[in-house]
């Protein structure tokens, strides 16, 4: 066969590396897709494509028009609809299919978690006296916080939240991480936040928030992940280059 066809969804710094491993073999095609919900995306080292496909169906018929080989999911670990789409579009279309996903967030001892299944119930859970909330879970989720007006806001995403919520005890940082602990101590502190809510995203970018709570005794509303993808799961870019080199042998290892 000629050079495989690979198409990577991307969003993650795991994608960013994978695509920078897999341009710099230059033995394979790729392409990165990017959903485009962040107003100015990194640089990436491989040709891109940027916008939602319009649901598995499209995606599939995008995957088979291209000729593509190898569908590779590595969006975010709570981008729940797009890996489900991902995973019925390679099906559909005959094609191998491997989420990269990084590892959770494991509780360490001094951690004062609450794991809830939803940012709604993360909400519910801060209880009915008001509190200062870091909300930490990025702008799409940002609106369940009107559910419960009473307590004072802190938000943290990449880009503004549109529209803005409609709270009257309400704050915008924009930041893209990765983030300190010193930072994150700081912010914490002067803010006199005293609940964070926070999706188990894993990676080392957003962690320092989980750990300066720790040090400072903060209570944190922990999002869990839905249950596991059925496709092919792999937790690092060695472990997702391996795959790849299984699937398709290099030309040195096939002898050509």
């Amino acid at each position: 066969m000629g050079r495989p066809r690979i198409l990577i969804l991307g969003g993650t710094s795991e994608a960013r590396l994978l695509a920078e491993a897999l341009a710099a073999r230059d033995d394979r095609d790729v392409l990165l897709s990017l959903a485009g919900r962040t107003e100015k995306p990194a640089v990436q080292p491989v040709p891109v494509r940027i916008g939602g496909f319009g649901g598995a169906a499209a995606l599939s018929a995008f995957l088979k028009a291209g000729g593509y080989d190898l569908l590779i999911d590595a969006t975010h670990p709570f981008a729940e609809r797009i890996s489900a789409n991902a995973a019925f579009a390679a099906e559909t279309a005959c094609i191998a299919a491997i989420v990269l996903r990084r590892p959770e967030w494991q509780r360490r001892p001094g951690d004062r978690w609450r794991e809830v299944r939803s940012i709604p119930a993360a909400i519910e859970a801060l209880g009915p006296s008001p509190r200062h909330v870091f909300l930490a879970t990025g702008r799409q989720g940002a609106h369940h916080a009107e559910a419960a007006p009473q307590h004072h806001y802190l938000v943290r995403s990449v880009d503004p939240v549109e529209p803005a919520l409609a709270l009257d005890n309400v704050e915008y940082i924009l930041e893209r991480g990765p983030f300190t602990l010193d930072g994150e101590c700081d912010l914490l502190r002067r803010h006199d936040i005293d609940a964070i809510v926070a999706k188990n995203s894993g990676g080392a970018a957003t962690y320092a928030k989980i750990e300066a709570a720790r040090l400072l005794g903060i209570e944190v509303m922990m999002v869990a992940r839905a249950p596991a993808s059925i496709v092919k799961a792999v937790d690092t870019v060695e472990a997702a280059l391996a795959a790849i080199d299984h699937l398709f042998p290099p030309a040195m290892k096939r002898g050509v």
